[in-house]
């Protein structure tokens, strides 16, 4: 139905792509039961780096994401609806207030960020619903951000690590190789001096504007970004409240981040021991029985890799099980192998199914 390299098995041609003419097919029914895999594609080709910058990079100086843009859009809409209605109900809000519009404001962010120092507090039903509403919301928000944000953040950062990877490194396959080893490495540094800058900020803003000593001022800080705000110590003059609208959005997100990326780095370590341990463990003769998926005796280069991925934790055997149901509903011809005259089958039938 096909040609010799047309019915080559698929993961074959990918571990050895010369052309094999005289040899011959061994195709069983199910030989490869769990090698119909398609290769990773997750890794972008080094030939593909133009001008020095990975594909699709280049939109860090153009344009922003649309998704950014969708989630700056409705953080300007949630604040300016919070503003409004807690502007309205000025009057039913206790505490030492400043201006009505940004102390609406103010209030606001404290409630979305879950902050709730105490120096403005909600007195009246209208008002304590009205609380309940934007700090659901504003938390759904929150997680919106954190996501979106610091993926443009990150992109940010790969392009200046690239930039400064072209200067001292002279091929692309190395740069692109240091990427994607360090990736979740990178992101949690970066994270990391973004949050100790927003520390030090905040810590000297309170300091000289607000008037409180240093321990007091550090004191400040830490219980806002971890959302603890006690309310014995905030920012209670406009200047102060017009910084913390910024300032509080910023380092309760970016902590969050921290520790989801500390997180994130401890996970891809553990992923790497394992790595390490089966890629250097001794193969006994259990696992060769294990590996031979065919049940013929031998192990074949595809058989190898599947049961090594699946050691690892790489692959799973039930998405192996559906990729091989797709697989032999394209087998029209029942050989194992899938041909040009098999999708064409296989498509006809589809029609007139």
């Amino acid at each position: 139905m096909a040609n010799a390299e047309g019915e080559q098995p698929l993961l074959g041609r990918l571990l050895d792509p010369s052309p094999q003419p005289n040899q011959k097919q061994t195709n069983k029914k199910g030989r490869f039961r769990r090698c119909r895999s398609a290769p990773s594609v997750d890794v972008p080709h080094p030939e593909k780096i133009v001008g020095g910058l990975l594909p699709g990079s280049q939109i860090i100086f153009g344009d922003l994401h649309p998704s950014f843009v969708q989630v700056a859009t409705l953080l300007t809409i949630y604040l300016g609806a919070g503003t409004i209605c807690f502007f309205v109900v000025r009057n039913q809000i206790g505490g030492g207030k400043t201006n009505g519009i940004l102390d609406a404001v103010y209030f606001c962010v404290v409630t979305m960020t879950t902050v709730g120092y105490g120096d403005l507090v909600p007195n009246s039903p209208l008002t304590k619903l009205l609380a309940c509403a934007f700090v659901f919301s504003g938390m759904a928000l929150v997680g919106l951000i954190l996501s979106k944000a610091a993926d443009y953040l990150v992109e940010k950062q790969e392009m200046l690590l690239v930039k400064s990877l072209l200067r001292h490194k002279g091929g692309e396959r190395e740069i692109v190789k240091e990427l994607e080893t360090n990736r979740v490495k990178y992101k949690f540094v970066l994270i990391l001096i973004l949050l100790l800058l927003l520390i030090i900020a905040g810590t000297m803003f309170l300091y000289w504007y607000e008037k409180l000593d240093l321990v007091d001022a550090f004191y400040c800080v830490c219980s806002t970004i971890t959302t603890l705000g006690y309310g014995d110590k905030s920012f209670s003059t406009k200047m102060g409240r017009v910084f913390a609208v910024f300032w509080i959005l910023a380092s309760t997100i970016c902590l969050a981040q921290f520790f989801l990326y500390l997180a994130e780095l401890n996970t891809e370590r553990r992923q790497h021991l394992l790595v390490h341990w089966v890629l250097n463990k001794a193969m006994t003769s259990t696992d060769l029985e294990a590996a031979d998926l065919d049940s013929d005796g031998v192990v074949s280069a595809p058989e190898f890799i599947i049961y090594k991925l699946k050691e690892m934790g790489k692959i799973k055997q039930e998405d192996i099980d559906l990729l091989m149901e797709e697989f032999e509903d394209l087998d029209i011809d029942q050989s194992g192998t899938l041909s040009i005259s098999d999708l064409k089958l296989a498509q006809s039938s589809q029609r007139w199914s």
